[in-house]
């Protein structure tokens, strides 16, 4: 059994920000930190002061964070990035509400004394002689302190209080993880019992001491359970300060999932119903789990169910039979057929998440040699008159300003030119679109032609497939690359604009050009001609798409979406040389091309070099960030290894940015997850000069100073399969509506009423199987409930451990 917790991020937009440029505009973006680890950083959005980042992130997390941190900054190419402001939501505020929080929330002001960080390792005693009762606090260490000084560390001390009396331990310089090991003794003076604070400074020769947190025990702990071990460091306390949104606001969706994962076994009952389900006739289901799941689900947790339902079902080599249950459920209540596959049912956000979790090397492969080129040639496009600048063109030439039809035919003629290298791309793409997807659209076109068979309704097969795979797959990759890994930033004002056109006009082409001259936006019409050229390709393209051999299942039992020799991340980093005592530290860095896939990291001087060095990811023990101060270099990462009984070694690595950093740290993190005897400390500095730079120690041996953060990852399309956690989310989106399941099917007399006003005829064998089916499942939940209950008691010790069944 194991418990997980995951955060759900989303940094939709900001809204009335600062102005922190002389231009009177601001340049932000988002660093998303849980604890004392930044996982995330959005795109900067160029001159805004109400951004649009729309960025999602799922974070892996240990079960013992306490908050969440956003900060939004202005950047500054020259100096220091400004902090504009911050919000911060704690463990139980987030998971007050199951829903989550979605909302827009005021930032406030950064307080220094607010931001603290670290753990702070204590042995308390009370003890009692002749002269009275004597408070024995041994400080033995901290750990992770928040760096005060601009050399990236601090002089930490610490300061101990009970009652009237308070003792300081020495100051320990340039360390964010001070050894103290000292023992201080305050006796007790006459009076009502008193809480034990400890507080941590940092010295300051000029200038008043910074704070660096606290932590407080009452008189009852004192007396009952002295404090010994490590503890986190809190801020004074006091209430956070609302600017009033004189700092602007941002609209965040966050939502909090914490579960017990029980063992396989307990699951098999609930992924047997799941399995057969899809297997049986599905317009008349209305009782089996994917039925009643897709009536409860709606919004954001209707997309990820049907991530977590694409999984399971992948995993199980079904995808094919799945994805055909929710289609023909779908097609049969669609008397429209323009409205086919157009809502947010379960059977298209299932669909669209298949895409995505099967079709994203494909994605890359297709849009991404385009995309790169728009990112960088930079070019200005523009068909409407209204928004067209026309002195643009002065402004970088000596020409003189085109007239407004001078600048559509150069637009017109990027547009096209553009266009015509995606067209190309996409209708060459058939034999690299991955067979699964294939036979999906297969099936897909199959219902389509069953449900609506009429002459003059030919081309909803066609729509039916490019629905999915133009409108949800690549009009909004092209419109939004950094949502679908094409880019590593978004798009500034012009370049997001040509991408918009660019993302019009496929769309056009994927809905076959039936909506053409309908719309407001006539200006559009110089690219018809170019656009109906294109519908006939892409009708070839999509008859040769599902032109595929085999009534077999789309896709075989799988145990990964990656397989484990695939390349999961790749690029250029920065490596640090093996022992360079005699170079100075920007000349010991190295540029190297590095691959990861799940069995290895791999580099070389260049993506074409055959001859590269590896490093097996089964030798890897922790991978962890490195303190700026460790090189006086930002953005390095360390991978320790270890091979059997071996020294371990460690290899140094720097990344162009934070993002990137978090990505490759996440990526790394997930390729070692199932290695034994990972590390549960590390340095997070540098042996260098005969002793570590974070702790001071002189031993190169010496136990690592800083927790590890190995649970601490980034959810993405490749993550491994897990079944039972994915049939855990099952399990609880069930409970929502075991009650409404329960009324309906066995305790409602009317059932026979509303089944004969659904189907038109009185049905007694299809209300037995039904209310067969339903009583199944209820039983299938109870013993889930039973299991959890049992394992929940013997947690808490109160069961033996061989009481559970499975």
């Amino acid at each position: 059994m194991a418990k997980s917790s995951s955060l759900h991020v989303r940094v939709v937009e900001g809204r009335a920000l600062p102005a922190k440029d002389v231009s009177g505009s601001s340049d932000p973006y988002c660093l998303v930190k849980v604890d004392d680890e930044v996982v995330a950083r959005t795109a900067t959005v160029w001159r805004s002061l109400s951004p649009f980042w729309g960025e999602e992130y799922t974070v892996h997390l240990p079960l013992d964070f306490h908050h969440l941190a956003f900060y939004v900054l202005d950047e500054d190419t020259v100096g220091h990035d400004d902090i504009i402001g911050k919000i911060s939501l704690s463990r139980e505020a987030i998971a007050a509400d199951p829903r989550g929080i979605d909302s827009w929330i005021n930032l406030s002001r950064v307080d220094p004394d607010a931001e603290v960080q670290g753990e702070i390792c204590l042995s308390v005693q009370m003890l009692e002689d002749g002269q009275g009762r004597c408070l024995r606090c041994h400080v033995l260490q901290a750990r992770d302190l928040a760096p005060r000084d601009i050399s990236g560390t601090s002089d930490p001390f610490a300061r101990v209080f009970w009652g009237s009396q308070s003792l300081e331990t020495s100051t320990i310089k340039k360390t964010r993880f001070p050894h103290w090991d000292e023992v201080l003794e305050l006796r007790e003076v006459p009076g009502a019992p008193s809480p034990l604070r400890v507080e941590l400074w940092d010295w300051d020769m000029v200038g008043k001491n910074d704070f660096l947190g606290m932590v407080e025990f009452s008189p009852k702990t004192l007396q009952h359970k002295p404090p010994n071990g490590w503890f986190r460091l809190l801020p004074f306390p006091r209430a956070e300060e609302d600017s009033g949104g004189n700092l602007g606001a941002l609209r965040l969706k966050v939502r909090l999932i914490e579960d017990r994962v029980l063992p396989s076994r307990y699951y098999q009952p609930l992924l047997e119903l799941l399995m057969d389900s899809v297997l049986g006739p599905a317009e008349e289901d209305t009782a089996s789990p994917l039925a009643v799941l897709e009536e409860l689900t709606s919004g954001d947790c209707r997309q990820d169910l049907a991530t977590k339902l694409v999984k399971l079902f992948l995993g199980r080599g079904l995808t094919g039979p799945f994805l055909d249950y929710l289609t023909r459920r779908e097609v049969a209540r669609t008397t429209d057929h323009n409205t086919l596959f157009r809502s947010n049912s379960l059977a298209s956000k299932s669909m669209e998440q298949f895409m995505k979790l099967v079709g994203m090397p494909y994605l890359h492969e297709v849009l991404k040699p385009v995309v790169s080129r728009v990112f960088e040639e930079k070019k200005y496009i523009e068909l409407d008159p209204c928004k067209m600048d026309l002195g643009r063109t002065r402004r970088i030439s000596f020409k003189g300003a085109p007239s407004e039809e001078q600048m559509r035919e150069t637009s017109l003629g990027l547009l096209t030119g553009y266009l015509g290298a995606i067209v190309d791309a996409i209708v060459g793409s058939v034999g690299r679109c991955p067979p699964a997807m294939r036979l999906a659209f297969k099936q897909l076109r199959l219902r389509a032609e069953e449900r609506f068979p009429q002459a003059e309704r030919q081309d909803v097969k066609y729509l039916a497939i490019s629905g999915f795979l133009f409108l949800r797959f690549f009009a909004p990759a092209i419109l939004t690359p950094k949502l679908f890994d094409l880019r590593d930033h978004h798009a500034d004002p012009q370049t997001s604009r040509s991408l918009l056109l660019l993302a019009k006009a496929v769309q056009s082409i994927g809905n076959l050009g039936q909506q053409l001259g309908q719309g407001k936006e006539l200006w559009m019409a110089p690219l018809y001609p170019f656009l109906l050229q294109s519908i006939s390709r892409v009708r070839d393209f999509l008859d040769r798409l599902v032109d595929v051999d085999g009534d077999e299942e789309a896709g075989a039992p799988a145990r990964a979406l990656v397989p484990p020799s695939a390349t999961v991340r790749e690029g250029y980093l920065l490596k640090r040389k093996e022992e360079p005592a005699s170079l100075a530290t920007r000349f010991a860095f190295k540029k190297r091309y590095f691959w990861l896939s799940g069995e290895t990291l791999s580099y070389s001087k260049g993506p074409e070099w055959q001859m590269r060095t590896s490093i097996p990811v089964s030798h890897i023990r922790a991978v962890e960030r490195v303190d700026e101060g460790a090189f006086q270099l930002p953005h390095v990462m360390q991978v320790v290894t270890q091979d059997g009984a071996g020294p371990p070694h460690t290899t140094y690595l720097q990344c162009k940015n934070v993002n990137e950093l978090s990505q490759w740290l996440s990526a790394l993190r997930k390729a070692s997850a199932p290695n034994p005897d990972k590390l549960a400390s590390c340095h997070p500095g540098a042996f260098r000069s005969a002793r570590w730079t974070c702790c001071l120690q002189a031993e190169r041996s010496a136990a690592g100073c800083s927790r590890t953060h190995s649970a601490v990852t980034l959810g993405d399309w490749s993550d491994p399969l897990d079944p039972d956690a994915e049939a855990q989310m099952v399990y609880r989106q069930l409970l929502l509506g075991r009650d409404q399941l329960r009324m309906q099917f066995l305790e409602d007399s009317s059932m026979n009423t509303t089944l004969e006003a659904d189907t038109g005829k009185a049905c007694p064998d299809v209300l037995a199987r039904q209310r067969a089916a339903a009583g199944r499942l209820l039983e299938v939940l109870s013993d889930l409930d039973q299991a959890h209950e049992e394992f929940q008691l013997q947690e808490q010790g109160r069961a033996a451990p061989g009481h559970l069944r499975p």
